[in-house]
């Protein structure tokens, strides 16, 4: 009963907060559950010369394939874009190769780095609770290596995201330590008029000639999943044979019409990632 002067209780605020509480571990629960559920269709086994091979650990032996032609193995990972995981099939079928690919190159949970401006607060716990880290912040791609081998996973990014990376690290040495798992840079240059690329997305047409690139095998069940996504690296023999007029401009782009979410946007306020960290 509410006291003279219009003061309740706080017990019926503390009760309504713990039922919030409950219920948002519950759905995060929900995520963790559906993931494990995908995780386990995809780990469905199938024969393949001679060997049991999962359906996604397929495209993971072909991402170790190409590691020879780096500096050093990735010790640490850092993936963008995933998307809305837990009411995106794609999105799930992406984070569980992911994981199997954690596992394939034995880099742990804890040294792969996580951001989507998208993420609900339930798919941040969900991706902590696997072992993974949040960066708190949009780096919008701008993202150093600090001299450690990296893989970039940023399936079906935003082209600025790739440019902007290339330019955070843009040297030979740096990138001779990078893989990029994301949209095919041949495709990029397929679709853009030349004059496009290189104003746009100029760290992207300057890098063309010292990149090496392998297609993901196709799978029927991935066609969406996995479309025109490739392995990208940087040897650095090819790297040292461009001309050092490449390397002379540093300029940090600038965009005017940009696909991808920038710092400051409004899709990026109350990030989940930032609450969880």
């Amino acid at each position: 009963m509410a006291a003279e002067g219009g003061w309740r209780p706080a017990g019926g605020r503390r009760r309504r907060q713990r039922r919030g509480r409950e219920e948002e571990e519950e759905e995060s629960d929900a995520v963790l559950r559906r993931l494990r559920e995908a995780r386990k269709n995809e780990l469905l086994t199938f024969p393949c010369a001679g060997r049991s091979l999962t359906r996604l650990s397929v495209p993971a032996g072909a991402v170790r394939a190409p590691l020879g032609g780096i500096a050093e193995p990735p010790a640490r990972c850092v993936c963008y874009g995933l998307g809305r995981f837990s009411c995106c099939p794609a999105a799930r079928h992406q984070l569980a190769f992911l994981l199997l690919l954690l596992e394939e190159l034995g880099v742990p949970p804890g040294r792969c780095s996580v951001f989507d401006p998208a993420f609900s607060t339930q798919e941040a716990a969900a991706l902590v609770e696997l072992g993974l880290r949040l960066l708190p912040d949009n780096e919008e791609g701008k993202h150093g290596i600090e001299g450690s081998g990296t893989l970039f996973y940023m399936v079906h990014c935003g082209k600025a995201l790739y440019n902007n990376l290339l330019w955070r690290n843009w040297s030979a040495g740096a990138l001779s330590k990078m893989v990029i798992i994301g949209n095919s840079f041949k495709g990029i240059e397929e679709r853009l008029l030349s004059r496009i690329l290189e104003r746009d997305y100029s760290y992207i047409a300057k890098v063309l000639k010292g990149t090496e690139e392998a297609a993901l095998p196709a799978h029927p069940q991935y066609l969406d999943t996995f479309n025109d996504t490739s392995v990208h690296w940087f040897p650095l023999q090819k790297l040292k044979e461009l001309s050092p007029e490449v390397w002379d401009c540093v300029e940090e782009p600038t965009y005017q019409d940009c696909e991808i979410i920038r710092k400051g946007d409004g899709a990026e306020q109350g990030s989940p990632a930032a609450a969880a960290e």
